[in-house]
C-alpha cells in the first residue's frame, strides 16, 4: 500500500464479482473504492439469474396447478397477472441492490454511483450522473464490468428485444419468438410458455445448448416440444419486418416466415470494454473485446486485474465471486482462499431444469475410452400427472482409474442434486464411491448411486456429437 495514490484498490464494476473483491479487500484494511454506473449486483441480480429464477418459479406455479389434478385436486390454472408479478420482482431486486451497497459501506469501501473509466495505468475518471467529473488514482485496479447482450446484425434487428428488456415488459405478449439456442433462449422459452404465451425457438444448430452433453441436449429438445414450444432447427433469420398492426414477421433461411408479437434475441453476450480506456492504460484485449488475463487474473499491466464475464472465460456468477474473493485475499490478506475450477458445475433453468459438472461424453471420448452409465425414466410425479416429461441421468467414468469424469442430469431438482455431486467430483470421487453410497428412497437422486450396469463405452469414432456443429 502506498500513500502516492488516493486508493489502494479501485474496482470498476459493481456486479457480484466486483462487490466481493472490494468488500474483502476493504475488510483487510485496504483503502478501497468501487464505481457502478447502472445496477449494484450487476447482471445477475438485476437482469439475469435472480429475476430469471423468479420468473421460472412463476411459470412453475401455473404448471403445478395443472399437475395437481392428477393427485385429486380440482384445481384450475387461472390467469397470470404479469404486472403484479413484475412489481413484486422489482421490489425484491431493489432490496438486493440496497443489500449490496450496505455490505460495501459496512466493510469501509467508498461507493460511487457513477461511471468510471481509465485515463492512464493508475488514473480513473469518475463521471457523476449530474455530468460532473473527477479524477482519482489507485495503486491497483480491478476491471469487473461484465458484459451485455447483443442482437444479430440483420435487417430489422431493431424490432427485437434482448434479455435486459425482458424483465421490464409492460405485458406478456401472446406470441414470442426466441432466437438462439443457449442458456437464455431455452430458459425464457420455458418461462414464457409456462406463463401462457405461444413460443417458437429458432436455432442455427440441430439441438439447443451447443457444447453440452448430447443426451442432455436431446432430452431438453424433447421436453420443449412436449411443452408446446415450436422448434425451428438448423435455420437462421434473414430479416425482420414490422407489420402495420405492430406485429413482426421473421424470414428464415429455409424460406419459412413466422409472425409474432415479440422477437427476443438470445444470441450471445460481449464484454463491456468499449469506452473503458483500456488502450490508454495498456490493457490488452482479444478480438472480441475480452480482457486477457493469466491464472491470477492479472492483465498485461501487472497492477491491473480483471474478473468475471469481462474476461469471457467462465461466464458464471459464482466463478466471478470466487475470482474476486481470491484476488482480494491474495493482494491484501494473510492467507489465500482457493476454489476448484477443474469441474465447475452449472445449471440451466429450463422446464424441467438440467445440471452438469465435469466432462461431456464427447469430451471424455476425445481423451480415450469412457464408460457410460445412463438411465431415463418417468419421474414419480408425472406417472400421476400424465405430463410427457422424462428424467435423464448420466455418469461418465474413466475405466482405467474408475474416477468420475462427468455427471449430467435433466429433470426436476437437477440443480440441487448436482451441487452435492459437484463436491464429490472436486474431491476426486470414483464410481466405486457412488456404488457404495446408500440411496435415499424414493427419490430421483438415488438413481445416481444405483447405476450398476454400464450402458456403453464412448470412444472417439463413436462419439455422437453432431459433426455439422
Amino acid at each position: 500500500m502506498s500513500d502516492r495514490f488516493d486508493y489502494d484498490l479501485f474496482v470498476i464494476g459493481g456486479g457480484s464479482g466486483g462487490v466481493r473483491c472490494a468488500r474483502i479487500a476493504a475488510s483487510h484494511g485496504a483503502r478501497v473504492a468501487i464505481a457502478e454506473e447502472r445496477h449494484w449486483g450487476g447482471t445477475c441480480v438485476n437482469v439475469g439469474c435472480v429475476p430469471k429464477k423468479l420468473m421460472v418459479m412463476a411459470a412453475d406455479y401455473g404448471m403445478a396447478a395443472e399437475d395437481a389434478r392428477g393427485f385429486g385436486w380440482h384445481s384450475e390454472r387461472g390467469t397470470h397477472d404479469w404486472a403484479a408479478f413484475i412489481a413484486a420482482k422489482d421490489r425484491e431486486i431493489a432490496r438486493l441492490n440496497a443489500v449490496y451497497v450496505k455490505l460495501l459501506q459496512n466493510a469501509g469501501a467508498q461507493v460511487f454511483d457513477d461511471r468510471a473509466w481509465l485515463v492512464d495505468p493508475h488514473t480513473i475518471e469518475i463521471c457523476g450522473r449530474d455530468g460532473a467529473s473527477r479524477r482519482v488514482t489507485a495503486e491497483r485496479i480491478v476491471i469487473a464490468v461484465g458484459g451485455h447482450p447483443v442482437r444479430l446484425e440483420i435487417p430489422g434487428a431493431a424490432h427485437g428485444i434482448v434479455s435486459d428488456d425482458a424483465f421490464f415488459l409492460p405485458a406478456l405478449p401472446k406470441r414470442i419468438v426466441m432466437l438462439g439456442g443457449g442458456y437464455i433462449a431455452v430458459e425464457f422459452a420455458g418461462i414464457f410458455s409456462g406463463l401462457g404465451a405461444e413460443v417458437a425457438l429458432v436455432t442455427r444448430q440441430p439441438l439447443p445448448l451447443r457444447g453440452f452433453d448430447h443426451d442432455l441436449r436431446t432430452s431438453l429438445a424433447e421436453a420443449l416440444d412436449s411443452q408446446g414450444v415450436r422448434l425451428h432447427r438448423s435455420v437462421s433469420v434473414r430479416c425482420i419486418d414490422k407489420l402495420p398492426d405492430g406485429s413482426k414477421r421473421l424470414h428464415l433461411s429455409d424460406g419459412e416466415t413466422i409472425d409474432t408479437d415479440l422477437v427476443f434475441f438470445a444470441v450471445g453476450r460481449v464484454p463491456n470494454t468499449r469506452g473503458l480506456g483500456l488502450e490508454r492504460a495498456g490493457v490488452a484485449v482479444d478480438a472480441g473485446g475480452a480482457v486477457l488475463v493469466d491464472e491470477f487474473q492479472t492483465t498485461s499491466q501487472p497492477h491491473i486485474y480483471a474478473i468475471g464475464d469481462v474476461t469471457d472465460r467462465f461466464n458464471l456468477t459464482p466463478v466471478a465471486i470466487a475470482e474476486g474473493h481470491m484476488l482480494a485475499e491474495r493482494l491484501f490478506g494473510t492467507h489465500a482462499r482457493r476454489w476448484s475450477f477443474d469441474a465447475v458445475p452449472t445449471a440451466v433453468f429450463s422446464h424441467p431444469p438440467l445440471a452438469t459438472v465435469g466432462l461431456t461424453e464427447e469430451q471424455a471420448a476425445e481423451r480415450g475410452p469412457a464408460d457410460i452409465y445412463l438411465t431415463r425414466f418417468t419421474p414419480m410425479r408425472h406417472t400421476m400427472t400424465g405430463r410427457r416429461v422424462r428424467t435423464m441421468m448420466k455418469v461418465v467414468v474413466d475405466p482405467g482409474t474408475d474416477r468420475v469424469l462427468g455427471i449430467h442430469m435433466f429433470g426436476d431438482d437437477a440443480p440441487e442434486i448436482m451441487q452435492g455431486l459437484a463436491v464429490g467430483m472436486t474431491a476426486g470421487m470414483t464410481k466405486a464411491d457412488l456404488d457404495q453410497t446408500i440411496g435415499i428412497h424414493p427419490t430421483a437422486a438415488e438413481e445416481f448411486v444405483t447405476l450398476r450396469t454400464r450402458t456403453r463405452v464412448a470412444e472417439v469414432p463413436g462419439a455422437r456429437d453432431i459433426a455439422a456443429e
